[in-house]
């Protein structure tokens, strides 16, 4: 990012903008991931988390970043349960912390979730939000930016754009069973999906013999009793792709693209780039983010979003979902950019994943792991291993980023790392 004036990063994974927060846990644990905003911060910016950083990450950051400790500010919320950031904030008595360190330097608020408690709290204490030029602004876009967020107000968008998109209906939940049975008449399997749902929460995949023999369906308690849903048909899937991109008031730009990497549905990794070999999905994704994002941005929305798709096994590409807001791959995309600057090769391969080690370990050990392997990312070479949200609370569950010249390199490295930490499975 290039910004004017000091940014306020404000991690509110714990938002109503993708998941309703009555599903606590899963909001919860997904704040666990706020230590990765570390990399997006600059001399004069404030850090608002909902979860502690260890010294030892904070360090291992600013010695990578060559930000001096002492010219940020980093702001730990109090857990307060399953209520936004910005209300924690407020229940802490941080408030007034938080404005006095913004203060009066044009500083704008920066959340990872574009929601009301977000534009709330920007007019609270005093600043806009990035990238719009007034709170109002950014105030008109949540319309589209919570629609957006649904699996239903995505495909009724999709399909007037023209993208491709799986058989499928929208229904109320008493008629998820009835509209599943009616699609596996002509499908093997079907998946149904809650209409805010983010990461593959809630979501079920039903064959014909699940519903065999008067069985019923069960679905998650997400939306509650009256809540939207999809079913679509299950395609038979070679990859999970998506392209990320960017509205500006030049226009939309496409950052990255690159495969996920997922267990039932779940997103547990991604890669980029694509292989050559799925360059015709790169530029039809890319075509469909751009009509995507000037929709957007006739809409009042101004950021990062996502587009993923699914690839069939004959190639064909079938557009998933929208996330309007910042992705589980905006920062560590940032990240390795900013890691990168001045490399020889500006388009690096990298991957983000997790890896679960046998035994616990604290972030200095396993920091130390990786530099007697020689893995841990080294500036001089533009490649290696980056930890880059921290100890995971468990000790064990470690999320990290590999850099490297080529996808080949990419996955040596990824080899290397889980015999280096020992994951299970490795």
């Amino acid at each position: 990012m290039t910004e004017t004036g000091p940014i306020v990063v404000f991690a509110n994974f714990l938002s109503d903008l993708a998941v309703d927060l009555d599903e606590g846990q899963i909001l919860t644990t997904w704040a666990q991931q706020a230590p990765r905003k570390a990399w997006l911060l600059r001399p004069g910016d404030v850090f608002v988390t909902p979860v502690p950083l260890s010294r030892e990450f904070l360090r291992y950051v600013y010695d990578l970043t060559g930000v001096p400790p002492e010219s940020v500010a980093v702001v730990e919320v109090p857990p307060a349960g399953a209520v936004p950031l910005a209300r924690a904030v407020r229940e802490a008595g941080l408030l007034e912390q938080v404005r006095a360190l913004a203060g009066d330097r044009g500083a704008a608020l920066l959340p990872t979730a574009l929601d009301a408690s977000a534009i709330t709290f920007a007019r609270d204490i005093g600043i806009d939000v990035h990238p719009y030029p007034t709170v109002e602004a950014a105030e008109a876009a949540l319309k589209t930016t919570m629609l957006l967020n649904t699996k239903t107000g995505f495909r009724e968008t999709a399909e007037q754009l023209g993208m491709r998109l799986p058989t499928g209906r929208m229904c109320r939940r008493p008629e998820a069973e009835g509209v599943a049975r009616a699609l596996l008449r002509d499908h093997e399997r079907v998946v149904v999906k809650p209409d805010r749902s983010a990461g593959g929460h809630g979501m079920r995949f039903v064959s014909r013999d699940d519903l065999r023999g008067g069985a019923s369906l069960p679905l998650d308690t997400v939306g509650g009793p009256e809540g939207l849903w999809v079913v679509e048909e299950c395609l038979d899937v070679a990859q999970s792709v998506s392209v990320q991109l960017e509205v500006s008031a030049s226009g939309t730009r496409a950052l990255f693209s690159g495969a996920m990497r997922t267990v039932q549905g779940s997103f547990t990794g991604y890669a980029s780039p694509l292989p050559p070999a799925g360059a015709h999905v790169a530029d039809e994704l890319e075509e469909w983010g751009t009509a995507l994002g000037r929709h957007l941005s006739d809409h009042g929305y101004a950021g990062p979003f996502g587009l993923d798709a699914l690839v069939d096994t004959e190639g064909v590409a079938y557009a998933s979902e929208s996330n309007i807001r910042r992705t589980a791959t905006t920062t560590p995309h940032a990240m390795v950019t900013r890691l990168t600057e001045g490399w020889a090769n500006a388009h690096p391969a990298w991957s983000v994943s997790k890896g679960s080690t046998r035994t616990p370990m604290d972030f200095d050990e396993a920091l130390a792991r990786l530099r007697a392997s020689r893995l841990a990312f080294d500036p001089d070479r533009g490649e290696g291993v980056v930890l880059y949200a921290d100890v995971p609370p468990d000790g064990r569950s470690w999320r990290y980023a590999v850099i490297a010249r080529s996808a080949g390199d990419v996955a040596e490295q990824e080899t290397a790392l889980a015999e280096v930490l020992e994951f299970e499975g490795g």
